[in-house]
C-alpha cells in the first residue's frame, strides 16, 4: 500500500483535468502533456495524485506520473461513487468529484498504479480492434442473412457485403497472429501449459495472460475470479430479503463472457468441470448456474498451473486449487 501525507484527487474527463489538495484548492488544466506539466509544478513533488480509471483519458496522465517519480493511483469509479454516496455527496461537478477523489485518497488504503507491461499494453490494443471488427463482421452477417432470407442472393449489395467480410476475415487473422506472437515470445511456456487445460483454447489463454499479466500479481484463485466478476454475491438481509446469489459482474466482461463459452465444451471434455456440472444440474439447479461455477473452475485450473509450473492433470489435485 502507498502511504503519503497530502492526496491530489484528479477528476479526468476528455479534454480537462480538475485538481484538487486540500492545501492548494482546486484548479483546471489540459488533459494534455502540456497540462501534466503544470500540474506537477504546480502541485510539487513528495503528493501522491489519486484519479478515477476513466477508459483512455486517463492512462497518458498517470503515466506520466509514473515516469516522473511520483506516487499514483488509479481507483474503480464504482468506488468513488459508493463513498460519495455514504458522505451523502450532493454537489455533482468535476470540481467536487476531485475533492471527493482527494479525500477518498486520505481516508481509504490505496494501491499505488504501475504500468502495464509493453506487451501487455500492445496486447490489449490489439485485443479492442479484433473486438471492434468482431462486432462489425456480426453485424456484416446478419445484414447479409437478412437479405438471403428475402431471396436476394446476388446484385451490388451481397458482392459488397462478400468483401467487407472477406477483408474484416483477414484482418482479424492477422491481429490474432500478432497477439499470439506477443504471448509466446513473452510467457509462452505458461501460453502453452494453459492449452492443456481442456475447454481453454488459443483465444481464451492469450486473452486470460495478457488481462492478468501472468497472474503475478494474484494471491488466490478467489481474486482472480473477483477480478473478472465471476464470484458469487449473496443478496439477504433479516428474514425478509432472501435475493438469488448472482455474480458480481464487476469486471472484465470480455474475459467473463470468453471463459463462459469455454464452459460449455469444458463440461463435457473437461473430467473435473464435467463432474461439477453433473453434481449441481442433478440438485435441480439451473444449467446457467452449473455453467459458471464450470467456468469459475477454469480459473481456479488456470490459477492452479500459472503457479504450479505444471500442465494440465486430470488426476492432480493442487494446493493452490483449493484455496
Amino acid at each position: 500500500m502507498c502511504k503519503n501525507t497530502e492526496k491530489v484527487g484528479i477528476d479526468v474527463s476528455k479534454d480537462t483535468l480538475d485538481v484538487y489538495s486540500k492545501r492548494l484548492g482546486s484548479k483546471q488544466y489540459l488533459n494534455a502533456p502540456k497540462g501534466f506539466k503544470s500540474i506537477v509544478k504546480d502541485f510539487g513533488a513528495g503528493n501522491h495524485f489519486v484519479m478515477e480509471f476513466t477508459g483512455a483519458y486517463y492512462s497518458q496522465f498517470a503515466l506520466y506520473l509514473h515516469e516522473q517519480g511520483l506516487l499514483v493511483s488509479v481507483v474503480n469509479p464504482l468506488v468513488i461513487k459508493r463513498f460519495m454516496q455514504m458522505k451523502l455527496q450532493r454537489n455533482k461537478t468535476d470540481k467536487s468529484d476531485a475533492e471527493m477523489i482527494s479525500l477518498y485518497g486520505q481516508e481509504q488504503e490505496i494501491t499505488c498504479w504501475l504500468p502495464d507491461a509493453a506487451y501487455v499494453s500492445d496486447s490489449k490494443q490489439l485485443y479492442s480492434a479484433l473486438e471492434l471488427y468482431s462486432k462489425q463482421s456480426t453485424a456484416l452477417k446478419n445484414q447479409f442473412h437478412s437479405l438471403k432470407i428475402r431471396g436476394i442472393t446476388t446484385g451490388l449489395l451481397i458482392r459488397s457485403l462478400k468483401r467487407q467480410l472477406k477483408s474484416l476475415a483477414a484482418e482479424m487473422l492477422v491481429l490474432e497472429t500478432k497477439l499470439e506472437d506477443l504471448v509466446k515470445e513473452h510467457q509462452g511456456d505458461l501460453y502453452a501449459r494453459l492449452k492443456t487445460i481442456p475447454g481453454i483454447g488459443r483465444k481464451t489463454a492469450a486473452l486470460l495472460i495478457v488481462s492478468t499479466d501472468g497472474f503475478k500479481d494474484f494471491e488466490s484463485n478467489g481474486q482472480v475470479s473477483s477480478y473478472f466478476g465471476l464470484a458469487p454475491t449473496e443478496r439477504s438481509s433479516g428474514s425478509s430479503i432472501r435475493g438469488r446469489s448472482r455474480i458480481s459482474k464487476v469486471g472484465n466482461k470480455k474475459v467473463r463472457n470468453h471463459l463462459f463459452m469455454c464452459s460449455f465444451t469444458a463440461c463435457k471434455c473437461n473430467p473435473q468441470c464435467h463432474a461439477l456440472y453433473e453434481r449441481i444440474v442433478n440438485k435441480g439447479k439451473s444449467k446457467k448456474l452449473a455453467l459458471i461455477a464450470v467456468a469459475n473452475k477454469l480459473v481456479k485450473q488456470a490459477y492452479g498451473i500459472a503457479k504450479s509450473d505444471l500442465a494440465y492433470d486430470p488426476n492432480y489435485k493442487s494446493v493452490l486449487m483449493k484455496r
